[in-house]
């Protein structure tokens, strides 16, 4: 398929939502089982999509702004700090405004802030465009949460949470993909374009949407109320300990998603749609992985393995990087390290939200907040210098930071067992 085609593919597909959208908006609001299901699959898959999709043309952006690989990697931490603010904004205001209206309102600016990067002729308006299209896009992933605790109970909340988890998990790797498919016929402007369209499809979604908490469940809470509820949730150790763990395999995580598209494409010869590919393969190893964690019999034993796997598979890399590895010993052992920071993301949710039950939502929020604050902090750092080595030693280092928190949260939870009541 040529350039042109390509292009012309691309805007039927625009088109098509479009389409889509006046047909949705016409529908009468039903929020029925596949309805919600869908839709709340795609909101929590938006994370993924903002961050990844257009990972494939990085390289391709420095020589467009003419800047720097460190410079045009500041966009995905943009992105990721507003990922982390808009949990906690739109957290608390759906809960006392309803689902419905903020979502709404999130979506929309989504689709301006998604505007603004496409026409941002410096790298730095860009990373100010990212800034809002990540605060936006929080606020799709954690109302989506919130709506299937509103509608689902017990059993059918699991499986819903399961179903959207299971929609969530190809969301990692179809983005990368379908980027690098539009990679070299629209660049990253066309990819921006594209994920227009899904907010326009979204925001199709979101107008259809029947509101699912009621006025009478809604917190009539004020501000400070919300402030003391986080408070009193990180006056939990244990709890912090889980979170800390997380934000460092987070971390490593989008070290590895910041630095992939450099280290595959300038440095192996990649071509975007290889690297598409390629990280795709690598992104099931965290889903498959995150799948066994449930075979453990207890999430401690899960969260303990992956830890040390973690390590150990960073240390072969820091080794292998530093030594200019072939391209095979590199991607194995990024294999295993995924698949150890796959192991223990399940595990350690489940372990932080099990110490703070009472205040789940808080607690929620506050854990995937600071994940994406600590991606947002490590993504530009691999671009200092030569790429192979601060790679390797921020794997070696969140590894290493995650592995202590865990024995920390560990020694904690033995202590307290034993403690005599």
């Amino acid at each position: 398929m040529n350039c042109t085609a390509k292009g012309m593919f691309l805007t039927a597909g625009i088109v098509y939502l479009c389409m889509l959208l006046i047909l949705l908006v016409m529908t009468k609001r039903n929020n029925s089982n596949a309805f919600i299901l869908i839709f709340l699959g795609m909101l929590s898959a938006f994370g993924p999509f903002v961050t990844d999709m257009y990972l494939p043309t990085l390289p391709a952006m420095t020589h467009y702004f003419h800047t720097t690989s460190s410079l045009v990697q500041l966009g995905l931490t943009s992105s990721m700090i507003g990922l982390a603010c808009g949990q906690l904004v739109f957290g608390p205001l759906s809960d006392k405004y309803g689902r419905r209206m903020p979502l709404i309102a999130a979506m929309t600016l989504f689709l301006f802030a998604t505007v603004g990067s496409i026409l941002s002729q410096t790298i730095m308006q860009f990373v100010g465009w990212r800034l809002v299209q990540g605060i936006a896009g929080a606020g799709g992933i954690v109302i989506s949460r919130s709506v299937a605790a509103d509608k689902y109970t017990g059993h059918e909340l699991a499986k819903m949470l399961g179903l959207i988890g299971a929609i969530n998990g190809v969301a990692p790797i179809a983005a990368p993909i379908g980027g690098g498919l539009m990679a070299d016929s629209v660049g990253w402007q066309g990819i921006f374009w594209c994920l227009f369209a899904i907010g326009i499809l979204l925001l199709a979604g979101s107008v259809r949407f029947s509101e699912s908490l009621p006025s009478e469940r809604r917190a009539d809470t004020r501000w400070s109320d919300v402030l003391k509820s986080f408070s009193r949730v990180l006056g939990h150790r244990r709890y912090v300990c889980y979170i800390l763990q997380f934000a460092f395999a987070q971390g490593v995580l989008f070290a590895n998603i910041s630095s992939a598209p450099f280290i595959m494409q300038q440095h192996y010869g990649f071509s975007p749609m290889q690297f598409s590919i390629c990280f795709g393969i690598n992104a099931i190893a965290i889903v498959v992985a995150a799948a066994w964690s449930a075979r453990f019999p207890h999430p401690e034993q899960a969260l303990h393995y992956g830890s040390i796997g973690m390590l150990v598979a960073s240390a072969g890399l820091f080794i292998a990087l530093a030594s200019d590895c072939s391209f095979w010993i590199y991607e194995v052992l990024l294999i295993c390290l995924l698949g150890m920071i796959g192991l223990t993301f399940t595990a350690s949710n489940a372990l932080a939200l099990e110490c703070e039950r009472d205040n789940a939502g808080t607690a929620s929020a506050l854990l995937g907040a600071l994940g994406f604050a600590a991606g947002g902090i490590v993504s530009p750092l691999v671009g200092l210098g030569n790429i192979l080595l601060p790679t390797g030693a921020i794997f070696l280092t969140g590894s290493l930071c995650s592995y202590c928190c865990t024995r920390l949260a560990l020694y904690r939870r033995k202590a307290a067992v034993c403690r005599p009541s």
